[in-house]
């Protein structure tokens, strides 16, 4: 049986995350990068809407399901495949593909309700429940350790991960990366406050790190092969014996009370294209190719790398992970409150 508990606690999401919903434009464009990665990121604005406007509970009734997503990742080939289109159209259902260039947007949408259901790393939901977004986690993908890093300049002196101290790092604030960062350099006997954080979203943070104003970029695929692929970019450490870095399924918790069939259907047509992928990493890359702008061989090898399956509900462990990663933020002052991941998923007993 499942237990889902919910605790809203009255935070400003836009002081914590430090991303705003005007903001989002200027971070949503890879056309900067270069033709390895052209694709155009765009995020639907969500509007002023929050989930006390009437307005949000009408939409939550109508027959639109909206989903947040990202420029990779099992809900993009979701997209691009059809099928949970096809599936929820025979019951009049129609679903709003929104895309997003990370994961604290794409909840800070789901909480001024410009979005039902979405995507993200293990960080963002941390930010997002401590800032009193009515989320839900009600599924996972696999531990994907390796699908993210901290990078350097292929001719950089940095060697180490001790080597940051005193130096530039770009990262997504709130993101997957973000803990990776914080857990690399504890374990090379650094502090937070060591280094120069730089807060870019991914477009703009490689731009920075391509001419050279940071000197690391901790990123997560598929920007990250990308970057040693077209940069040349060394991988100074990688979330291996650090972080999980699973990819979490979330929904509002008015859409997970209201529509719990609508739900299952995603995560079931989630569940079978990630099937479908393991066994056609090429007709898989092909699809995904035209619609991100990456190349079909280098997004073969990202795909035949990542780990597979969707798991439901969360098992006491990933919400125990989940707890530590929300204890470091707050022991670091990041998060202004603890949080008790508990209370916002649905999990085993």
């Amino acid at each position: 049986m499942f237990s889902v508990r919910f605790s809203l606690q009255p935070l400003a999401l836009l002081l914590v995350l430090g991303v705003s919903i005007s903001g989002l434009s200027a971070c949503s464009s890879d056309s900067s990068s270069n033709a390895t990665n052209t694709s155009t990121l765009s995020a639907a604005p969500a509007g002023t809407a929050n989930t006390s406007n009437p307005s949000t509970s009408n939409q939550a009734e109508s027959n639109v399901v909206r989903i947040g997503y990202q420029k990779y990742g099992t809900l993009f080939l979701l997209k691009a495949r059809g099928d949970l289109d096809k599936r929820l159209k025979e019951q009049g259902i129609s679903v709003q593909w929104v895309q997003f260039p990370a994961g604290p947007p794409l909840l800070e949408a789901l909480n001024a309700g410009g979005i039902d259901y979405g995507s993200t790393g293990e960080t963002p939901p941390i930010f997002a429940q401590a800032a009193g977004t009515p989320l839900v986690y009600v599924a996972h993908e696999p531990p994907d350790p390796k699908g993210e890093a901290i990078l350097v300049d292929k001719d950089s002196p940095l060697q180490k991960v001790a080597d940051l101290k005193g130096k530039k790092v770009a990262f997504n604030k709130g993101s997957n990366v973000h803990y990776l960062l914080i857990r690399a350099l504890a374990e090379a006997g650094l502090k937070y406050s060591d280094i120069k954080p730089v807060y870019l979203a991914p477009a703009d943070a490689r731009a920075a790190f391509e001419q050279g104003n940071v000197d690391a970029w901790v990123i997560w695929e598929p920007y990250l092969t990308v970057a040693k692929k077209a940069l040349g970019a060394r991988v100074l450490q990688d979330g291996s014996d650090l972080v999980a870095n699973r990819q979490f399924y979330l929904a509002s918790q008015q859409f997970t009370e209201q529509h719990p069939d609508r739900l299952q259907a995603i995560i079931e047509e989630t569940q079978k294209v990630n099937e479908w992928t393991q066994s056609n990493f090429t007709q898989a890359a092909a699809l995904l190719s035209p619609q991100i702008g990456i190349d079909p061989p280098t997004l073969t090898e990202i795909l035949k790398e990542r780990p597979y399956g969707v798991q439901q509900p969360l098992k006491p462990d990933v919400v125990n992970y989940q707890q530590q990663v929300a204890d470091a933020f707050v022991e670091l002052k990041i998060l202004p409150k603890p949080i008790k991941v508990q209370e916002v998923a649905q999990s085993q007993p």
